[in-house]
């Protein structure tokens, strides 16, 4: 073994190492301070929202829907439209949540701007919800743990190395104190997908071969950039085409398959070496994002994972994991089948839940029993393996995880204002270098 290869393993072995240290927090019986934060069963559980967009509604909805004794008292958002527009949603009387009149947000707990969730953590809160853009996502998640504060944490949890690394300080932190920490990766809470890994994982469909992740689907929502806007605000408006908001697409929505990859193989990648462009959105209304990605991962024991994600209008959707054994094939579909094929046939038959309802509750049921969860570590490994393959691609160049873990990238702005703001160039592949 060459000394470039026992290095890179023994960097894989230590943040495996002190990953594995939240992984045990979410097993201990829990801190007695998580039994103080107004989590006892009789005390209503008072959360706050950061980050109104659809995801963020969607979360509020799901805590409101999925446990009892929920009530969300405080907003926080960079645009008072899309807080009053979330607030109204979660109002309406249609709506689940709604009429289950969990919704007690007053004027004065609602915030607005860049230093709104500041605001939103002097409430009287026992839990955080955050969905903002994810290159926000470590700061706000610092400022919560050091709060005292539960926290639900969208996925991705960065856009870059350094927020992954910033991800991982703060997640032991809040295991010091005794806060619960859930990300947004619902595979996890979906009994489907728990049974199907574990039959993997048990053997039933033999040694393994081979995986393929397909994260491939149409085209998303977008914002023209209006007369009046700053480079900031459209930026933040339209903030999924730009690589220092989102990630790019392989990191913020191809993430739910290299994460239920990582989980079902128990391993992180080695390498990775791929492709990537931009086919079909190329106008500047698409930021400095691509439309597709190909991946090329490999794993312990020389296994090969096959990432594909692309965002075309009028082609063909799939989202999936295939996981190939000696013995069986299983296929794992986000909003399809779980099945396995082969010598050890099963199909889960049971009728599907909603996951994202599920994981609200499974962490509602955590902080109200005192047991400790938190998801820190594998969200921040699985954030990492897709920017992995995000700057393999960009790059051209094979990326091994030594080089993405201690990368100094950093894409997120220093200072947060409204004003002028360049756009990186799209990446070129040969001329763009990983730092």
């Amino acid at each position: 073994m060459s000394n470039h290869q026992e290095e890179n393993n023994s960097t894989r072995r230590e943040f495996i190492k002190k990953t594995s240290v939240l992984a045990a927090g979410s097993a201990m019986a829990g801190f007695s301070i998580v039994r103080n934060l107004g989590a006892a069963a009789g005390d209503p559980l008072r959360v706050g929202l950061v980050g109104c967009g659809g995801r963020g509604t969607g979360a509020a909805d799901n805590i409101l829907s999925g446990a009892a004794n929920v009530h969300l008292v405080a907003l926080a958002d960079l645009y008072e439209d899309r807080l009053q527009k979330c607030l109204k949603n979660l109002n309406d009387p249609d709506r689940e949540a709604g009429a289950l009149k969990g919704v007690e947000v007053t004027g004065d707990r609602c915030f607005v701007g860049f230093d709104a969730y500041k605001q939103l953590l002097d409430c009287d809160l026992d839990l955080v919800l955050l969905a903002t853009p994810p290159g926000f996502r470590p700061i706000h998640f610092a400022s919560c743990v050091d709060a005292g504060k539960h926290v639900f944490a969208e996925k991705p949890v960065a856009v870059d190395a350094t927020g992954v690394r910033q991800f991982i300080e703060t997640g032991e932190l809040a295991r010091q104190k005794g806060l619960a920490v859930m990300a947004g990766t619902q595979r996890r809470h979906d009994p489907a997908f728990i049974e199907c890994v574990k039959r993997v994982q048990d053997g039933q469909i033999g040694e393994l071969m081979s995986v393929r992740c397909y994260y491939n689907t149409g085209f998303l929502w977008k914002y023209e950039r209006q007369a009046g806007w700053s480079d900031m605000e459209w930026q933040t408006r339209n903030w999924y085409y730009f690589a220092w908001l989102s990630g790019d697409h392989i990191v913020e929505q191809h993430i739910h398959d290299l994460d239920n990859v990582n989980w079902v193989l128990d391993a992180l990648p080695e390498k990775a070496l791929g492709v990537g462009g931009r086919t079909v959105r190329t106008q500047e209304l698409f930021g400095n994002i691509y439309d597709h990605f190909a991946i090329d991962y490999t794993y312990p024991g020389g296994l090969h994972v096959m990432s594909m994600s692309r965002q075309w209008g009028n082609t063909d959707r799939k989202v999936s994991v295939e996981v190939r054994g000696t013995k069986g094939t299983a296929i794992m579909e986000q909003d399809g089948r779980i099945f396995i094929t082969g010598e050890n046939a099963w199909r889960y038959r049971t009728r599907r839940i909603d996951s994202r309802k599920q994981e609200q509750t499974d962490l509602v049921a955590a902080i109200r029993s005192g047991q400790t969860v938190n998801d820190a570590h594998s969200i921040a490994q699985s954030t990492l393996t897709a920017i992995m393959g995000r700057e393999a691609a960009y790059s051209g160049e094979t990326v091994d995880w030594q080089r993405a873990l201690e990368s100094k990238q950093d894409l997120v702005p220093k200072k947060f204002k409204f004003g002028p703001l360049a756009i990186r160039p799209v990446p070129r592949p040969g001329e763009y270098r990983l730092r």
